[in-house]
């Protein structure tokens, strides 16, 4: 029987194998106090328990520590649509000349030879159609500084150019003036100059001083504070009520896939779908989040969503043909617009009566006709029933007004 005294400390051996010489190494294990009763103890114990974490707790862990760009645990990070953003932006600074005079063996009077420094770098503003959200665009920006000049007239090197990608439909404004409209695919705004570069002594050298020693510093960069704010592009824009088959609506006509639920206020941020004609027209249409009675109140969502069909050429008012007396949600709807800004609601529209698949839809139908015109457009979005019918409204109304403008 071992003693309990040489369980507490004991001796491990390593052969380590150096070469052809064998090197024995001796070191204290760590003390192992056991007894018997504790050793049996021992082996029924289980190890802990780590407390479960759930998976809600577990993706944010993991993303949070998640830093490579490639990695698949990315797409769990939600960014939220951002559609304004105030930006401060700094151009690069000059860099400074330099005041030096040429030396070379036997040659006493080489003369000035101090070079410029170069421009700082400029920050410029590009509209990219794959950026569809202002939420990547940075609070701050600073360009690149220009480098000091050199010996034998060499000038610096200037500052890079810092692109920002905004989305396409960005308005740039400076205090309540409107700048620069990034509505055009790859169109580019100067939004901060780099400062100019310092002079070299080379360059004050003149006929009464052939020696000068003066040298000026870069200058600092152009700051601004600009305030940048999205407005979607697209020919048409959809209008309605909270539930009232916009969402439904635009999947069924275009490839885009918005959220689609029962409960209201499903659609919090604009999606755009194109719709494809014979004629490889395509229309780009806007769906905004719903809007309710009082929404320039602040009720709801608010009308602040509005912004994004101000450059539609035509309106779809999309009603809920179930709900009683529908003809009401039209007169509302423009009564909202206008509160935005007067003269949207008397656009280009077309009245789209959603629903009609339902039993109570289809029998206020004529009653809605009745009080808005033949011109309602009567479809479901769910069953994608006479949804030729809109489809033909909508080349005609591109036809008539956005066509025009592309020829010229």
């Amino acid at each position: 029987m071992v003693p309990s005294r040489l369980l507490s400390v004991g001796l491990r051996m390593v052969l380590g194998v150096v070469g052809r010489r064998t090197r024995v190494r001796l070191w204290p294990a760590p003390p192992r106090l056991l007894s018997a009763s504790c050793a049996d103890c021992a082996k029924h114990q289980e190890p802990p328990r780590k407390e479960l974490l759930s998976e809600k707790k577990l993706v944010r862990f993991l993303t949070l520590k998640d830093t490579c760009p490639h990695s698949p645990l990315r797409r769990h990070r939600k960014r939220h649509f951002v559609d304004h953003r105030r930006v401060l932006v700094r151009g690069g600074r000059g860099g400074d000349g330099v005041s030096c005079f040429h030396s070379e063996p036997r040659k006493e009077f080489g003369g000035p030879d101090g070079g410029d420094g170069g421009n700082g770098g400029h920050v410029v503003l590009r509209a990219d159609q794959q950026v569809k959200s202002l939420s990547s665009v940075l609070s701050r920006y600073q360009g690149s500084h220009g480098e000091a000049g050199g010996r034998k007239n060499c000038s610096g090197r200037g500052g890079a150019l810092l692109y920002i990608r905004v989305p396409v439909g960005t308005l740039v404004k400076e205090g309540r003036e409107v700048v620069a409209d990034l509505s055009c695919p790859g169109s580019e705004y100067i939004a901060a100059l780099g400062g100019a570069g310092g002079k070299g002594n080379r360059f004050f050298l003149a006929n009464d001083n052939r020696a000068p020693v003066t040298c000026t510093p870069g200058q600092p960069g152009q700051e601004r504070i600009l305030f940048l704010e999205l407005k979607t592009v697209a020919h048409a824009g959809m209008v309605g009520f909270p539930n009232a088959g916009k969402s439904s609506l635009l999947r069924a006509i275009s490839n885009a896939r918005p959220a689609v639920a029962s409960y209201p206020f499903t659609t919090l941020k604009p999606h755009v779908g194109i719709v494809h004609c014979e004629d490889h027209q395509q229309i780009a249409v806007a769906d905004i989040p719903g809007i309710i009675r009082g929404a320039h109140q602040n009720r709801g969502l608010g009308s602040t969503f509005l912004r994004h069909i101000e450059r539609c050429r035509f309106l779809l008012f999309v009603v809920d043909l179930s709900e009683p007396e529908p003809w009401t949600q039209v007169e509302d709807l423009k009564f909202e617009l206008e509160k935005y800004e007067a003269g949207l609601s008397e656009r280009p529209h077309v009245v789209v009566a959603n629903k009609i698949d339902l039993p109570q839809a289809r029998a206020a139908l004529p009653q809605l006709q009745a009080r808005l015109g033949r011109g309602v457009v009567a479809l479901s979005a769910t069953t994608r029933e006479n949804l030729e019918e809109l489809l033909l409204r909508l080349q005609e109304l591109h036809g008539r007004h956005v066509a025009p403008e592309l020829r010229w």
